[in-house]
């Protein structure tokens, strides 16, 4: 009678511990939903505030009255009618910055590479390439008639750093993948200084255009590129479950039966999507997708169903911070965005290879 009185008291312990165990797991996951959600929360806060700043810092400072008729439509006035000029460039610097933090972010978990990056893997300079020859062989001057041409050369610029990556024993290693963005980008650099330098007619737009900036756009160019960052921003949402999968690696990944191979090129596509339509509009913008993954990570963690979407917000308070002290720095002349987010990614870069030291997410 002991041996069935030990096993029956046996068994109702574990089942306690396995009810605890369970309690705990849901409570932790809980928490961990609750502090996700209070940081986009605050993130969300946060760029209001920065966007708020952005209509209301420039040449000429303005009231708080003037930015709040002037986002009401009320443009009457030379205060009103400035912050009305400012308005479509902070939503062009918002939807911009979101869109090149959800692409290093994407880019980080296809290719589990702690350095991916747009403008580290190249992908910027490939857009940029095709948008120049374009300018020089086309006589084009539009972000309309840029924007196919940027989203087929930073497609092509993809796959081709990916395949060179691939070569050799290891596969795409995070290693492979960053000398040969790399290389290709200082490779299409070069042709671009060639092909600017026999143009001296086209060599002050192409030249405007390459730094990346977001000064003097227009409602048109945010209604222009709107379309394909929301595709591509849905594309890599709807691919993030299967990111999380991917992290584990490859062969995990299709043991719980992730179709890899689906889930990289739906991801890969969004981003390209994503980085194509943001570089036509604004030029290379470059570090912002790699800065922001890092610290969304620090924050909120490795889930992509969260890392996403707060990468969005993050990269859109960042580019739109740079923006504003790119007009305070300088005055009465602006510094453009994107020389003060290479100024602030070239130290971020540097710590991340010492602390990574290259190693796969």
């Amino acid at each position: 009678m002991t041996v069935p009185d030990t096993a029956q008291t046996t068994g109702q312990d574990t089942a306690g511990t396995a009810r605890e165990t369970a309690r705990s797991t849901a409570e932790r996951l809980h928490r961990s939903a609750v502090a996700r959600t209070g940081w986009l929360i605050v993130g969300v806060v946060v760029l209001l505030v920065i966007m708020v700043l952005s209509t209301a810092v420039g040449s000429r400072h303005v009231g708080l009255g003037d930015i709040l008729a002037a986002y009401l439509g009320d443009s009457d006035g030379i205060d009103r009618g400035a912050v009305a000029k400012r308005i479509p460039r902070t939503v062009l610097a918002v939807v911009t910055g979101a869109a090149l933090g959800v692409t290093g972010t994407v880019m980080q978990g296809v290719t589990r590479n702690p350095l991916a990056d747009p403008g580290i893997l190249g992908i910027n300079t490939g857009a940029s390439l095709a948008v120049v020859l374009g300018i020089t062989y086309l006589s084009m001057s539009a972000a309309s008639d840029y924007i196919w041409l940027a989203l087929g050369g930073a497609a092509v610029t993809a796959v081709f750093v990916y395949l060179i990556g691939s070569l050799g024993h290891g596969g795409a290693t995070p290693l492979k993948l960053a000398l040969a963005g790399s290389a290709t980008a200082a490779a299409l650099t070069s042709f671009i200084s060639a092909i600017t330098l026999t143009r001296n007619d086209i060599v002050d737009l192409a030249r405007d255009w390459e730094i990346g900036g977001v000064g003097g756009d227009t409602w048109d160019s945010v209604r222009l590129v709107a379309p394909f960052l929301i595709v591509g921003f849905l594309a890599c949402l709807l691919s993030a479950r299967g990111l999380n999968s991917l992290a584990l690696g490859d062969e995990l990944a299709a043991g719980l039966g992730e179709k890899v191979w689906l889930t990289r090129i739906c991801a890969a596509a969004g981003a390209v999507v994503l980085c194509g339509a943001a570089t036509a509009v604004t030029g290379p913008i470059g570090f912002v997708g790699l800065v922001v993954p890092h610290a969304c990570r620090l924050l909120i963690g490795v889930d992509h169903r969260w890392l996403i979407p707060f990468s969005a917000v993050t990269g859109a308070a960042l580019l739109t911070a740079a923006d504003i002290l790119g007009r305070i720095v300088a005055r009465p002349a602006e510094l453009e965005v994107g020389i003060l987010t290479a100024l602030i990614g070239a130290p971020v870069f540097i710590a991340i290879v010492r602390r990574q030291k290259v190693r796969a997410l």
